[in-house]
């Protein structure tokens, strides 16, 4: 039996049940937290872990029984935080290791890696291995899925190699994968280009944050390729209404393609991205259980199945982590 890797330890595939894709529990800058404490305002730890508890605990309510957090480094990883958490909720909480950034590559390694001063192989896919087979920093923890991204800056060289630096650790160790993708420069084709050059498996592959867009063809021309759609920024109406969004699942179930998305919101339960009161206060829907609330009920008045639904939600997130997805 297919296993996942968990912050309580591996699991067996069936036991993911409803997944949430694509969730942070926090999404922090730690350098900033460590350097200027009050910025952009109090941190309290015991508040912050009381919270996040209550958030998911009534998420868990709504029947999801497992989120995936794609915290990796640039977005404030910290696993120990983490495992207090989820001692006190009953969810499984799949994390992951990867590099977020849009521009450069951390510095620690501009002068090291391939071709570079300190010419050796490329030392951030043997990170990634590491904390996926041996876990991470000590915790006894490994990483289930590994994660990079692309923006509007497009394919830049340390975007690129990171990237690729992913992919690698992907090939070797068959950890699927999750990229943050800017869907209106259709970003999404770019990295599945890269990841097809590394010979990656692309039914492994999710890519994040496509549902920021409407254009069925963009998106028919992803999912064509294998890869999984993240209809995953539910309740984010800068990017696209939830109106929007439901359209877009609605036609693309419409056509067929209903075993090629995944759903979720990009909520945290704190993030000091934002100044207070928090993102809340201008995306009053951006939270864990805007889908079962809100956007479920929608999809179903709109003829979308309770097989399509647990497709989307049971299925794929099962088929894309090695299981049958039955």
């Amino acid at each position: 039996m297919v296993q996942v890797e968990t912050v309580r330890g591996p699991i067996e595939v069936a036991q993911l049940g409803q997944v949430l894709m694509h969730e942070h529990v926090f999404t922090i800058g730690t350098e900033i937290r460590e350097n200027y404490p009050d910025y952009p305002d109090r941190w309290d730890e015991d508040e912050r872990v009381a919270d996040a508890v209550a958030k998911l605990r009534d998420m868990t309510t709504r029947g999801v029984r497992t989120i995936v957090d794609p915290t990796v480094i640039g977005l404030g990883r910290y696993i120990p935080r983490i495992q207090r958490i989820n001692e006190q909720v009953d969810v499984n909480i799949v994390v992951a290791t990867g590099i977020y950034t849009y521009h450069d590559e951390p510095v620690q390694f501009h002068f090291n890696g391939p071709g570079l001063s300190f010419d050796r192989p490329e030392p951030m896919t043997q990170l990634f291995v590491d904390d996926i087979r041996k876990g991470i920093a000590g915790t006894g923890v490994k990483a289930g899925v590994l994660k990079c991204a692309i923006d509007e800056a497009g394919l830049v060289h340390g975007v690129e190699r990171v990237m690729r630096a992913v992919a690698a650790a992907h090939v070797e160790t068959g950890t699927p994968v999750i990229v943050h993708t800017h869907a209106h420069g259709e970003m999404g084709l770019v990295a599945l280009e890269v990841f097809k050059s590394e010979g990656a498996d692309l039914s492994k592959v999710v890519i994040g944050h496509s549902g920021d867009s409407t254009d069925i063809d963009y998106l028919r021309k992803l999912a064509d390729s294998g890869a999984i759609l993240g209809m995953d920024r539910f309740g984010i109406d800068v990017y696209c209404t939830t109106e929007d969004r439901i359209n877009t699942v609605v036609e693309l179930v419409r056509l067929g393609y209903a075993e090629s998305m995944v759903l979720s919101h990009d909520a945290s339960c704190y993030s000091d991205f934002f100044p207070p009161p928090g993102p809340l206060s201008l995306l009053p829907n951006w939270h864990f259980t805007h889908i079962h609330d809100d956007v479920l009920p929608a999809l179903r008045e709109r003829g979308v199945s309770e097989d399509e639904i647990d497709t989307m939600l049971v299925k794929n997130p099962a088929r894309y982590f090695g299981g049958a997805g039955a």
